[in-house]
């Protein structure tokens, strides 16, 4: 038999397809399994990371299928979202026709790989029966109050006139037109996930077995819970009438109560309403106000990783405990999104507050010793446990108590609250933008805003636009915004926002989880969500480590409470895979450094590029692409296709009767190999991922299988190794298991041959002195004594003569004499 990848590859793609082979049961009495990929964005092209996502996915999908699994496998795409855009406007082409042609493109491609995805079950995210139960969900999150509307400082493009996200942002500027971005005060939709992050960080201990920790600790860093004190700082008198009398005082977080007579300083976020109000009404020198709004400019992602910078507003606070005026300055290490966006500074004991009162010169006052004591001219901030000094009548506490005790004085004396914090804020949706999906409300004069009602829903985009990349083409248009009010009926205006494209990824799971056939009546069905949820298996990329899986994760529990479905989190197993790096960085256009997948498609066929993909590193690990083993991966299938040809009918028809006893040690040897990838198989779906380690079984296997002759021994190793590599490369093992067992094998769960394990004979290892000399076969119930009897006889010549001291019989390894003379 010779090997035809692309005749072979056709041929299987288009059974699958006339068949609807990978299609899911509608028997819910079925054992499932759910294996869901991250879905793409219909950028136009699949690259080598898609191939590795995907194939993955794959392996997973058709390996229950044939342990006789209900298996929802399914592909949508990711397709609202700025890129479109930016293709629009460079190519003169409507948003929704380059992202549907690229899905086109696209499903071929990844049809093409031989992925077994339900067809019926695929939808893209802008289709607008997607929008339309959108939109019923965020109506439903604002009746509960889960979904609000407020005005924030947001970063706005001036020329584009557009709202930018933090990492949109390069250097202060427009990541698109390169204008400078201002502040600007913006009403905009949010959606409160911080009610839920108590729940959020709590069920990430439901996650402990089945996810990568890095994970798990980046979510619990992102989410940010912390304990500790609330409470207020008055302003001075002389402050108060700089400041025009609007404001008397203002709340600082604290998670240090036990340091609270060492603060020097407090310092406010460039976005605090004091400090936007003297840069409003020019309290300060003009230089001081010029340089808080360079400030206000950059964004806190940025100025994370600036050097600290500060200016005196020249307003002081008073100290709750002992009356003291303490300054106030502005800092960019503020946030204005943590703890209120004010702090009191700590420096002898805040490494951050340190360098900022070093670099301006502001008092350094210890109030906790460390084993050194009292530091006269610190060189950085202790931060260590210890007693409280200066610190009145607490001091001498261990500061871990005096933490509670001043906590508990402050709420005694109504000064403060015990409070918990956290870093995660609320989630802002909307976006100023076209190709999104609009979010469904009305502006009303007489009613306020209110939301569209359900059976007016989808609200769709009209496609009469011209995208300019300037301005909202739907704020523009000339007819689509004006409504009536579904309230009172009069005149009224649809809001222009779009959302945020992280809401469409935060659902479409349990879409999948509907049977198709539902999709006109409901967005989400309970009862199939019921039987499909949770996804037993996640792939995806480590950098949606955040976001979008904190999100998904709270979209499942939004919609639990919401009715939709009883799955409290999305995703049982998780793995996130590595990157695909070429000469040592990520493959990408800019680096010329791309290896087109349907290029090898195309010389080597499909399932070398699964088989490559999946043998050159284990999934969580970087994987370098690598010529030669792509060559190597191709020579090892055709090998195997060719080598069927030792597997007769008549082998095939009486293999399962094979006599293990009577078959000579290269027969043995061939089916422990053949059993022992059968075992890593099972090990590696359901433990470990490490495919290449399955694939390297394979093909040891197959050597073990060529130093033999029996065709009893060839035909269960092919019946036994097509069933295992079926996953990895489908097409050649469905042609040569319809060549050899018209399909048998993919219909049953093979069972383990527990015979082949047992030995005959082991090898032991004779040393003298600790140093290998030869080895022995043995009868594996060889007692010590006949060990001993035939280590001697085999290495007479290193013993002779010799006075035997010492003789270690380790089981099943090695015999070791010590001798002297």
């Amino acid at each position: 038999m010779e090997y035809n990848s692309k005749e072979i590859e056709q041929k299987w793609q288009n059974y699958w397809s006339e068949n609807q082979s990978f299609e899911p049961s509608d028997d819910q009495s079925k054992e499932k399994k759910y294996i869901l990929s991250m879905f793409p964005y219909p950028s136009g092209r699949i690259h080598m990371g898609h191939v590795r996502n995907y194939c993955l996915g794959d392996a997973f999908a058709r390996h229950f299928r044939k342990s006789n699994y209900n298996v929802l496998h399914p592909i949508g795409w990711d397709s609202f979202g700025m890129p479109a855009e930016n293709a629009a406007i460079k190519n003169k082409l409507h948003p929704k026709k380059w992202t549907y042609e690229n899905i086109d493109y696209m499903r071929d491609e990844l049809r093409a790989l031989g992925l077994s995805f339900s067809e019926n079950q695929e939808f893209a995210t802008s289709d607008e029966l997607y929008t339309k139960w959108e939109q019923e969900f965020i109506i439903k999150m604002f009746e509960e109050g889960l979904l609000y509307r407020k005005s924030t400082t947001v970063n706005w493009c001036p020329h584009d006139l557009t709202v930018l996200a933090n990492e949109q942002l390069e250097e202060g500027c427009c990541w698109r037109c390169g204008t400078e971005v201002v502040q600007k005060e913006m009403p905009g939709y949010y959606i409160g996930i911080t009610k839920y992050a108590q729940e959020l960080l709590d069920d990430l201990k439901l996650l402990e077995n089945d996810w990568p920790s890095q994970v798990l600790t980046m979510q619990e860093n992102w989410i940010g819970r912390s304990e500790g004190l609330e409470f207020k700082f008055q302003i001075d008198y002389d402050s108060r009438m700089k400041l025009d009398r609007q404001f008397t005082k203002y709340l600082v977080f604290t998670t240090r109560p036990d340091t609270i007579y060492g603060v020097s300083y407090s310092a406010l976020a460039p976005e605090h309403p004091i400090v936007k109000y003297i840069v409003e009404h020019n309290l300060l020198p003009q230089k001081k106000i010029n340089a808080i709004k360079e400030m206000q400019k950059v964004s806190e992602r940025d100025r994370a990783t600036q050097e600290k910078e500060g200016i005196s507003l020249e307003i002081d606070v008073v100290h709750p405990l002992t009356g003291e005026k303490i300054p106030v300055w502005v800092a960019n290490f503020v946030l204005s999104s943590y703890g209120g966006g004010a702090v009191m500074a700590v420096p002898a004991h805040d490494q951050r507050d340190f360098e900022f009162a070093k670099k301006y010169d502001l008092p350094i006052k210890q109030v906790i010793s460390g084993p050194e004591g009292l530091i006269e001219n610190p060189t950085e901030a202790y931060t260590g446990e210890g007693e409280l000094i200066n610190s009145e009548s607490f001091t001498g506490l261990q500061n871990t108590k005096a933490k509670k005790a001043i906590m508990y004085h402050f709420e005694q004396n109504s000064y403060g609250v015990k409070k918990i914090n956290f870093k995660l804020r609320d989630w802002g949706v909307s976006r100023q933008r076209y190709w999104g999906a609009p979010i469904p409300f009305v502006h009303c004069d007489d009613c306020g805003l209110v939301p569209e009602k359900t059976e007016n829903l989808p609200i769709a985009l009209p496609e009469d636009v011209e995208i300019t990349g300037e301005g909202n083409p739907l704020d523009s248009h000339p007819t689509w915004k004006h409504t009536n009010c579904p309230k009172c009926g009069k005149p009224a205006t649809r809001e222009t926002d779009t959302l945020d494209t992280f809401v469409q990824s935060s659902w479409y799971f349990l879409r999948y989880a509907t049977d198709h056939k539902k999709w006109n009546d409901v967005g989400i069905s309970k009862e199939d969500s019921k039987y499909w949820m949770d996804v037993d298996q996640y792939i995806g990329g480590i950098e949606h480590a955040i976001l979008h899986l904190l999100y998904a994760r709270f979209f499942t529990k939004v919609l639990r409470d919401l009715g939709y479905t009883e799955s409290t989190e999305p995703f049982k197993r998780l793995l996130t895979q590595g990157m695909v790096l070429k000469d040592g960085a990520k493959m990408s256009k800019s680096k010329g450094n791309v290896v087109d997948p349907d290029l090898i498609v195309e010389k080597y066929g499909a399932d070398t590029a699964r088989l490559f993909i999946l043998f050159a590193a284990p999934p969580t690990k970087e994987l370098e692409w690598n010529d030669s083993a792509v060559d190597g991966s191709f020579r090892f299938i055709k090998r195997f296709f060719e080598r069927s040809a030792n597997v007769t009918n008549e082998a095939v028809a009486n293999f399962k009767n094979i006599d293990h006893s009577s078959l000579d040690k290269d027969e043995k040897d061939a089916r422990k190999k053949v059993y022992e990838a059968l075992e890593k198989s099972n090990e590696v779906f359901t433990k470990t991922y490490t495919f290449n380690t399955l694939i390297a079984s394979c093909m040891e296997a197959l050597n073990a299988l060529q130093t033999q002759k029996n065709e009893l021994v060839w035909a269960e190793g092919y019946y036994v190794l097509t069933n295992i590599l079926e996953p990895i490369i489908p097409h050649t093992c469905w042609e040569l298991s319809k060549e050899l067992f018209n399909l048998e094998n993919f219909g049953e769960k093979l069972e383990i041959k527990e015979e082949v394990f047992t030995l005959d004979s082991i090898s032991l290892a004779v040393t003298i002195n600790g140093k290998k000399r030869c080895e022995i076969e043995v009868s594996p119930s060889a007692s010590k004594d006949e060990i001993l009897a035939m280590a001697k006889e085999v290495g007479a010549k290193w013993i002779d003569g010799k006075e035997i001291i010492k003789e270690i019989v380790v089981p099943n390894k090695l015999v070791n004499l010590v001798v002297k003379g």
